[in-house]
């Protein structure tokens, strides 16, 4: 008995100083001070249970500026990030970013060195994605009608393999399947035709220099610009497509036709601007729209009774508070697996960063990244591993974020002051999390 009072008195202590000392706690945190009833806090937390939401909060609350890339002599727009698997612990794992001045670049992990530069792309990029079997393979995809395939361990300029589309494409979108056997690209709407491109991808670092032909296209299914390509992260056979036209289309590609591939079309009402799998199984998709819009749909009610859509958001910008920051844009999506969760990654136009919860009954902030971006964020990619992130944007940066880092900066601050057309000067990092819950 004496044991059992000893338990429920330590309990209600521990509540009222989380009650009581909660707001000295706020205050502290934002002069990046350590506040010492915070460990026991956070215990407490862990001891009696969290939410998914309270502990992704948890998480980013604890995310700090570890690395930033040197100043480019040519600043550019960060559009697209993607990191490489690491083949085996403790082997070097790789970030390639797409610029917007027509390169890849390709960046160590950890130290964020740029190891290699790729600039013959005669036109805009859109996108890049690393090989999910082979960690040093990296493909980019050319609004001139190509998809190339490059090798980090070659100094050469010259890809190892192109994926040519046909005479009119101009691709704007694409992805590799899970087990680098297919590529698939989108285009732009020439005329009247619009289409998915696919093509054998196997043997690509066994034949360099090689041009390899389409396997086939679908062309029916869309009727305006594919903007974005979204192999499922498990099943190689399943794809999601995103147009202007406002439909998510899903296809089985292992189908003869493209009549029997379709296995559902999904309405956004607006432009897809990002798409994603997510949920248990990855049978969920959701999209983002370039109206600041969002969707989300469950996959396996298709054969059920039960609707499929989980939430449509018209404007997330008015359905998230965000204090007072705001919410200038929905970046993409992003799937915490150990959580269970779906958030979206959004943002302000000076460089905040938007941590937002997603459930069935709408959105809410998590909490927001201050002072490490000084315009608008264009990508990111989450490390289930590590629980880091890395953030491109605008200002020509790139960050990589991870818990309880002190970064190391350069010698001098003022070679942070990198020209970009949004603002001209880059703010000194300070680090703050403002959080609110729905």
């Amino acid at each position: 008995l004496s044991l059992q009072q000893d338990v429920i008195a330590g309990f209600l202590y521990a509540i009222l100083i989380l009650v009581v000392f909660h707001p000295v706690v706020d205050l502290i945190d934002n002069f990046n001070l350590t506040y010492k009833y915070a460990p026991s806090v956070a215990a407490l937390g862990r001891a009696f249970g969290m939410s998914a939401v309270e502990k992704m909060e948890e998480q980013l609350a604890a995310l700090r500026i570890a690395r930033r890339c040197a100043p480019s002599e040519e600043p550019a727009y960060l559009l697209d990030i993607h990191t490489s698997a690491a083949a085996q612990p403790g082997s070097t794992r790789f970030v390639a970013v797409c610029c917007s001045n027509k390169s890849i670049r390709v960046y160590d992990r950890e130290t964020l060195h740029l190891l290699r530069e790729y600039s013959s792309h005669p036109r805009a990029l859109s996108g890049v994605r690393f090989a999910h079997t082979c960690d040093s393979v990296v493909f980019s995809a050319c609004s001139e009608g190509t998809v190339k395939c490059w090798d980090v361990r070659s100094a050469l300029q010259k890809p190892v393999q192109v994926f040519s589309g046909y005479p009119s494409n101009v691709f704007i979108s694409f992805d590799v399947c899970c087990s680098d056997l297919i590529v698939c690209a989108g285009t732009e709407k020439v005329e009247k035709d619009t289409f998915l491109v696919f093509w054998d991808a196997r043997g690509i670092t066994d034949c360099a220099g090689t041009t390899k032909e389409p396997l086939g296209v679908y062309s029916e299914s869309h009727n305006d610009d594919i903007t974005k390509i979204c192999f499922h992260p498990i099943e190689p056979n399943l794809v999601v497509s995103g147009s202007t036209d406002g439909l998510v289309n899903l296809f089985n590609i292992n189908k003869d036709n493209e009549d029997d591939a379709l296995i559902s079309t999904c309405n956004s009402d607006s432009s897809v601007s990002s798409l994603g799998w997510c949920g248990k199984d990855y049978k969920q998709v959701y999209c983002t729209t370039h109206d600041e819009g969002f969707c989300w749909w469950d996959m396996a009610q298709l054969d059920t009774e039960e609707p499929i859509t989980l939430l449509h958001v018209l404007d997330a910008r008015e359905s998230v508070c965000a204090e007072n920051h705001g919410l200038h844009y929905l970046v993409g999506g992003l799937y915490h697996e150990k959580a269970g969760k779906l958030f979206l990654i959004g943002g302000t136009s000076t460089g905040d960063i938007h941590l937002i919860s997603c459930g069935t009954d709408g959105l809410s902030l998590v909490g927001t990244l201050c002072g490490g971006h000084s315009a608008t964020v264009r990508s990111f990619c989450w490390s289930q591993t590590d629980e880091s992130l890395l953030t491109g944007g605008e200002d020509a940066q790139l960050l990589l974020w991870k818990p309880g880092a002190v970064e190391r900066s350069l010698t001098k601050k003022a070679s942070l002051k990198i020209s970009s057309s949004v603002q001209k000067r880059v703010r000194v990092h300070n680090t703050s999390l403002k959080s609110r819950k729905k």
